[in-house]
């Protein structure tokens, strides 16, 4: 696999109250997944890109203090068929409202420990929730 064939992203856990972690689903897509993106060039670091991607993309703000790295994460990519997604994901806190903008159709919240018959991203179903344990 080439380097082009790595897509690399930043993903955030964000819980809610009861433990609930926030989920969306991208236009045309059919896999639920972490918020998150692409680094610009403009961003300084991780958590840059993570707050501007979810401010574009969920209208909340997010709290940098306080984020936890979770880690680095790899699977194949969900919506682009022979790629990778490699994704630094971090915990953090944001205030709503959370509402879907730009390329975000739809999001939820799901309890990260219970099975669940809604299609899932596998970077998501098998590393990150399992991981939140």
């Amino acid at each position: 696999m080439s380097a082009q064939d790595v897509i690399r992203i930043v993903a955030a856990v964000i819980r809610d109250a009861e433990g609930r972690v926030l989920m969306v689903r991208k236009r045309g897509a059919t896999a639920w997944q972490q918020p998150g993106g692409k680094r610009d060039a403009g961003d300084s670091d991780d958590l840059h890109t993570l707050a501007r991607e979810l401010q574009e993309e969920l209208g909340c703000r997010m709290h940098s203090d306080g984020a936890r790295w979770l880690g680095r994460f790899s699977a194949p990519a969900a919506n682009e068929p022979g790629c990778m997604v490699e994704a630094e994901v971090y915990e953090v806190t944001a205030d709503g409202p959370f509402q879907p903008h730009a390329e975000i159709d739809a999001l939820c919240w799901i309890d990260p420990t219970a099975t669940c018959d809604m299609p899932i991203a596998r970077l998501s179903k098998q590393q990150i929730l399992p991981s939140l344990s």
